[in-house]
């Protein structure tokens, strides 16, 4: 098999911008969202859409984006697979840059999650696994799907709903700090306990919040990205993986099978062990999701993963900060 620490340091990051705001946009539909992040992002790294020859996104395909942003690629990635998908296409665009299939690969998401501008309808269809297996019994949106393993994960190992609340209130203190940040107002564990029940035991802070907005990645090779004027980041280690698209259908509970072994990819290419990371950025759809990736990744004990919140620990002033931009949650 192909050693994966070959791609270690082979690609940079040039360009990275959001849209100009993130909330509740109504002047831009979703491809249009998709469309400024990537322009602010392209400005970033002072190239145009005509220097692009990579497109990757998930929600609309990567053909409509192309399309949007006259740019007719040599290298497309569709990969869609939920949060995580642009964070695959950071990986599947170093392999193909490496592999010389693209030189400057556009990364960009664009979301009207909140306006509802330019969206296609969701659901689970009656002939999908979903729409027969778990839709009659009101698992639907996203609350209902994530509050199946939380509760399990809650009675196995004694956490209980003031420790998952921690990690809202945690996540705010990042927030408040963040200008940019959609919600600023400190909150208190008994806030995220009194917030609407959505779906016990989410209430409406435990869960991430629905705005409208997007951002964009540009990558380049290592060699190209000397020549920029802004100083690259470059891609060390990533990871992929997925498990179930029905949670019915989870292995385990307890735990994300599919964290564990893209976990282990990303340490396992960038050659450093957990000891190396004294800062993350965890994907907070609900409370338990960075709780669940701590313990995933070796960071913490199976069931300790709400202590980094409830201690302090991953707000501003502790030892390891998480989400510092305020997260799905805040921000």
């Amino acid at each position: 098999m192909p050693d994966p620490t070959s791609l270690r340091h082979r690609v940079a990051v040039v360009g990275a911008a959001e849209t100009d705001s993130v909330g509740v946009r109504p002047d831009r539909s979703m491809i249009g969202l998709h469309a400024e992040a990537a322009l602010n992002a392209l400005a970033d790294a002072g190239l145009k859409p005509s220097d692009v020859d990579g497109v990757a996104t998930a929600g609309p395909s990567p053909a409509l984006v192309a399309e949007y942003l006259g740019i007719i690629p040599r290298y497309v990635d569709g990969t869609s697979v939920g949060g995580c998908s642009f964070l695959i296409h950071v990986r599947h665009a170093a392999a193909a840059i490496a592999a010389g299939l693209a030189d400057v690969v556009l990364i960009t998401h664009g979301e009207s999650g909140r306006s509802r501008i330019g969206v296609a309808g969701q659901g689970p269809a009656p002939g999908q696994p979903a729409g027969q297996f778990q839709a009659p019994y009101g698992v639907g949106g996203p609350p209902t799907m994530f509050s199946i393993p939380v509760a399990r994960y809650m009675k196995r190992f004694g956490v209980t709903e003031e420790q998952l609340a921690s990690v809202a209130v945690s996540t705010r203190k990042w927030a408040s700090l963040n200008p940019r940040a959609a919600m600023r107002d400190p909150i208190t564990v008994d806030d995220v306990l009194t917030s609407r029940l959505i779906c016990w035991p989410l209430h409406l802070l435990n869960c991430c919040l629905v705005t409208d907005g997007g951002g964009a990645l540009v990558l380049v090779s290592e060699e190209r990205a000397r020549d920029f004027p802004k100083k690259p980041v470059y891609v060390l280690g990533a990871g992929e993986s997925v498990e179930v698209a029905n949670v019915s259908m989870m292995r385990d509970f307890h735990e994300s099978k599919a964290y564990q072994v893209a976990g282990a990819n990303a340490f396992r290419m960038a050659g450093v062990g957990i000891d190396a990371i004294d800062h993350t950025m965890l994907y907070d759809a609900f409370t338990h999701t960075p709780v669940y990736m701590l313990e995933a990744l070796g960071i913490a004990q199976p069931g300790e993963g709400t202590s980094f919140f409830e201690s302090g620990r991953a707000a501003p002033g502790g030892d390891f900060p998480i989400n510092t931009n305020g997260g799905g949650l805040s921000y």
